[in-house]
């Protein structure tokens, strides 16, 4: 299946008669399995399959009732249109409350940039950040999309193996090791916390450690605070309230459970403001105005979403015990987000080939390791428990009777 995926992915177009349409060679990267997985669960899905994902990490509560309210309301009234490239000013107000209420850091709103969501984020990192044959560091394993966007765009990908010695992050030590093995110098890193799929978070000490590095070897450090808020245990510390000199991607995808809405932002120091709204106004030319006047609202229900993450603590409870009795032992431990990183080495030496088959054969989707590792990847499952409970449960006893057979 992957393979026949690759070949696909690869192939040119060729018709009798016609010139050939090459593909560049930039867009050669792997798919993201995750989504694929996830297609082929709704094309079950669609032919009445009971279907369970695990795939993905969607929460499935909706969007707070306030953010529904506002985007009513601004439906209602009709006019919506283009913003400001840096996003509406009320949101980027609000933002900036939001870092002053949960971090105890003041933020100007003239350095938040409102973005299509944390990807276009990443995407107005890369470029603005670098230049075609920098290096950048990424923990292995890791999200998918990291990889791959950086490979588009012409970057260099140093990764980082993580385990239980680096507390499952990336370190100095670490660092320097990956550079002095590949012969290279790091023009950034990238670090995620909580992470996926590992869910680990680092804490503030670990996380001085490494900006304090970075700043003495000229090296940017993006740090990816999309799953803030659903931290269970650990130190949930903003890399802001270190320093200044880092950039900051965050998103309304996960604890505002707004991940259709495609709205996210950013925190850069002020010099780069201008550099990236340019970037912006020819990309994007701005996040979707309905979203931000959804977001503004977002950000005033704390009540409701800390409701989310109780039953995201449930699930993890419910999950970190069940995978274990399943043979399924972690690989890592589930501070936050709301992924278990499983060895299913018991029972597969392909996590591709295993993932495919528990969807073919017990309708459960979940994740091959192989998306956020390439090298021992093949013996890891991720699976995310943003969804209810039952179909935790559920899913958990398909995967039980499957295997005991």
């Amino acid at each position: 299946m992957a393979l026949i995926l690759r070949q696909m992915s690869g192939a040119r177009s060729q018709t009798k008669g016609m010139p050939v349409i090459s593909v560049s060679k930039r867009s050669a990267v792997e798919p993201f399995h995750a989504m694929d997985l996830l297609g082929a669960a709704t094309r079950r899905r669609q032919t009445g399959k009971p279907v369970i994902s695990m795939a993905v990490g969607q929460p499935s509560h909706p969007a707070p009732q306030r953010a529904l309210e506002a985007a009513r309301q601004a439906l209602a009234h009709g006019r919506i249109g283009y913003t400001d490239a840096l996003g509406l000013i009320e949101l980027r107000q609000g933002l900036s409350d939001y870092y002053s209420t949960r971090h105890g850091v003041t933020i100007d709103p003239g350095r938040i940039l409102v973005t299509t969501g944390s990807s276009a984020g990443f995407n107005l990192a890369f470029l603005g950040l670098f230049d075609p044959g920098d290096v950048v560091a990424i923990a292995r394993p890791g999200y998918p999309a990291y990889r791959n966007i950086l490979n588009a765009l012409g970057l260099r990908v140093l990764e980082v193996g993580v385990d239980a010695e680096s507390h499952f992050t990336l370190t100095p030590e670490s660092l320097e090791a990956a550079q002095r093995a590949a012969g290279c110098k790091l023009s950034g890193v990238l670090l995620a916390s909580p992470a996926n799929p590992t869910g680990t978070v680092t804490g503030r000490a670990q996380l001085k450690a490494l900006m304090d590095y970075c700043g003495t070897q000229d090296i940017t450090l993006i740090s990816d605070e999309i799953y803030h808020g659903l931290t269970y245990s650990g130190d949930e510390s903003s890399a802001l309230e270190i320093g200044d000199e880092v950039i900051v991607i965050n998103s309304f995808s996960k604890y505002y459970c707004m991940t259709g809405w495609r709205i996210g932002w950013m925190v850069v120091p002020d010099h780069l403001v201008r550099p990236l709204e340019c970037l912006t106004q020819s990309l994007y030319i701005s996040a979707p105005e309905l979203s931000q006047i959804a977001a503004i609202a977002a950000l005033g229900a704390t009540d409701e979403l800390d409701g989310y993450k109780a039953s995201c603590r449930a699930n993890r409870d419910f999950l970190q015990k069940r995978l274990q009795d399943l043979g399924m032992p972690l690989l890592s431990p589930m501070d936050g987000a709301f992924y278990a990183y499983a060895d299913v080495s018991a029972f597969t030496n392909d996590s591709m080939d295993f993932a495919y088959k528990m969807l073919a054969e017990i309708d459960v989707a979940a994740t091959p390791g192989r998306d956020f590792d390439p090298v021992d990847g093949h013996r890891a499952m991720r699976f995310s428990y943003a969804g209810s409970r039952a179909d935790m449960v559920e899913a958990t006893d398909r995967i039980a009777a499957w295997l005991a057979k």
